[in-house]
């Protein structure tokens, strides 16, 4: 993989905002695992989050290179992301785990991070990024080919507009703010890279 880390004061607030709102609303309050947010994820069946905290995210992007299809074998994951988020949470502050996320996670294309992410979808830093930009992103990280805006532009505008709509409700931009951008069509300033790029490909 190819990828710039940034350090969590290079993310918008925005960013950071959207990613909690839509992800994990309780992530400043627990320590890897949001029992809460597990309990109703299984009286719902899944239908209203999955339970997973943005810790065990990163546990699973770092340590599990494919989710198992067989239930049990699944489950077994499960609890070794659960060990890993928790001991994220002792060895990292909240700010680096965030961080942390942002520059593991695949945006496709190329895009390794979300300082790659940024300059080859729009062709700017991550803290020139506009609320809808970096509500796109956040909506991307449930399944980035699924809502790759290259090829499903409405199907990822859809997804922008459902995080979006979780910033109105968490009161981070008004409902004016919601409806002037809801529908905006996403204007990319695609640049893409190469893994060959640079002085130093190797």
């Amino acid at each position: 993989e190819k990828t710039i880390p940034v350090t969590y004061k290079d993310l918008p607030p925005h960013l950071v905002y959207a990613l909690m709102a839509k992800e994990d609303e309780r992530f400043r309050e627990h320590s890897g695992i949001d029992l809460q947010a597990f309990a109703r994820a299984v009286a719902y069946g899944g239908k209203r989050g999955g339970g997973s905290t943005i810790s065990q995210q990163l546990a699973k992007l770092l340590f599990t290179k494919g989710a198992s299809q067989n239930k049990f074998q699944r489950a077994f994951q499960k609890l070794k992301e659960w060990s890993v988020a928790v001991s994220l949470e002792k060895r990292y502050t909240k700010e680096e785990i965030i961080a942390m996320y942002f520059n593991t996670f695949d945006f496709v294309n190329n895009a390794v991070g979300i300082e790659s992410a940024s300059r080859i979808y729009f062709n700017k830093s991550p803290k020139e990024l506009s609320v809808e930009e970096a509500a796109m992103f956040v909506g991307m990280l449930q399944n980035p080919s699924y809502y790759n805006p290259r090829r499903f532009e409405q199907r990822t505008r859809d997804r922008r507009a459902t995080v979006l709509r979780k910033l109105m409700e968490q009161g981070a931009i008004t409902e004016a703010q919601f409806s002037a951008v809801k529908d905006n069509p996403i204007k990319l300033d695609f640049h893409p890279e190469s893994a060959n790029d640079g002085l130093a490909p190797y």
